[in-house]
């Protein structure tokens, strides 16, 4: 019944998101973009990423057979590309045999399976297309922001990050001295985040296939539901970044014309009474809650239960993905302290759910929410009483990031099975009866 309220769910979101797109953008949806992608010429990252996260429920031997079979597919059409001589867009070479075996999969569990092997291979397809669905959605999303949100509030957040030592003009200073080394791989880093969360999924899901059942809580879940519920946020709270606004673009959007003032990195931004400014109708309004924060924060989180390698790599790119951010000019300092507790509280509600609401795991969401509506109401309404008292409201929002933090940890711990309670009671031999 899970399953199937959450594909009626995505499908209606989808539906929605395909006539917001037409009629506000005047583009195609991520329908339609989905349904292209079966013979035009697609990014391959997301499909076979999902189909990776397909496979979980696949024995080794049928693995092999799908990957074959994907890789297969995908020269024909690449050779077929290349006699026609098909104009396809810079790395959009591949990835079309991904998604027919996904889709071929999902046929052969209605054709050829019954009972719960159905219902497992359906819900391994299942998940590789709400992967895939979730990059189109969330694309859909950032087109939307830009046509709708022609006004952003980056001036708002600039003051308040004054607060905090405007930490994205000090690391944007740090990562310029570092190039081309540092550049480099803070780009990759910051670009490969999905690889890292699916390397953490699939350890997290590597025993799907004996098991024959997924576990109860996995990254896959929060990640989507971050990318579900973020862009909405988007659409109240509509910021470009410091490299958008105070800079000169990137990614070939924005342009010195169009920010407030050429300072980014260098020049922090004066303090002064901030107002709504107009942006380009292109560049997506992303920043406010930082999601590559947000996503990384959860990467970590999920990393901690695995060997010491994915730990470590958890960490790295938690560290990393913070920088890049910060250092590129993606996000203001604000930006990710909003991150980390919309993850946090949107972690425990999954958990909850889970689990069955308590006392405990209402209190700590209850807490999470208020703390990030507290967040975007003092960046709204506050940015010049924080900018001029940094001293005070520095360490307060520095609190209230901690205090979601120990209460997410403290709830969790005690959520989690102790290994007394988990241990098999040892058992009395019995004593003979005594004549």
């Amino acid at each position: 019944m899970l399953w199937a309220t959450a594909g009626v769910a995505a499908l209606g979101l989808l539906v929605a998101l395909e006539v917001v797109a037409r009629r506000c953008a005047g583009v195609p949806g991520p329908m339609t973009n989905q349904v292209e992608e079966v013979v035009l010429a697609p990014k391959p990252g997301p499909l076979y990423a999902g189909m990776a996260l397909m496979m979980v429920v696949l024995t080794w031997r049928q693995r092999f057979i799908a990957a074959g079979v994907a890789i297969g597919i995908d020269v024909v059409f690449v050779l077929v590309r290349w006699a026609v001589d098909a104009k396809t867009e810079d790395g959009h070479f591949f990835g079309n045999g991904a998604l027919w075996v996904m889709l071929g999969c999902a046929v052969i569990a209605v054709t050829r399976r019954t009972g719960r092997e159905r219902v497992l291979l359906l819900k391994g397809v299942g998940l590789g297309l709400l992967l895939v669905a979730g990059r189109k959605t969330g694309d859909t999303w950032l087109l939307i922001t830009s046509k709708t949100r022609p006004m952003v509030l980056d001036p708002y957040v600039a003051t308040a990050d004054h607060a905090l030592g405007n930490p994205s003009w000090l690391a944007g200073r740090i990562v310029k001295d570092s190039a081309p080394i540092g550049t480099h791989l803070l780009d990759w880093v910051y670009a490969q985040l999905a690889v890292a969360a699916i390397v953490v999924a699939l350890y997290q899901l590597r025993n799907v296939r004996i098991e024959r059942r997924f576990p109860r809580h996995h990254l896959v879940r929060t990640f989507l539901v971050i990318g579900l519920l973020g862009p909405g946020i988007y659409m109240l709270f509509p910021v470009v970044g410091p490299v958008f606004a105070y800079g000169p673009g990137a990614s070939g959007t924005g342009g010195v014309h169009w920010a407030v003032a050429n300072l980014w990195p260098h020049t922090p931004p004066p303090i002064g009474t901030p107002y709504p400014v107009p942006y380009d109708g292109i560049t997506p309004r992303n920043c406010m809650p930082s999601l590559h924060t947000a996503w990384a924060t959860a990467i970590f989180i999920h990393s901690r239960k695995g060997p010491r390698i994915l730990r470590y790599g958890g960490t790295f790119w938690l560290v990393a993905t913070l920088v890049a951010t910060l250092g590129f000019g993606y996000h203001y300092g604000a930006d990710l302290i909003a991150g980390v507790v919309f993850t946090l509280t949107i972690e425990a509600a999954v958990r909850s759910y889970d689990r069955g609401w308590d006392r405990s795991g209402i209190r700590l969401v209850a807490h999470g929410a208020v703390v990030f509506v507290a967040l975007l109401v003092s960046y709204r309404y506050l940015p010049l009483e924080m900018a001029k008292h940094p001293w005070v409201f520095g360490p307060l929002l520095l609190l209230a990031m901690s205090s979601v933090i120990h209460g997410y940890l403290r709830t969790t711990r005690l959520w989690e099975p102790r290994a007394e309670s988990v241990r098999q009671p040892e058992t009395q031999p019995e004593l003979s009866a005594v004549q």
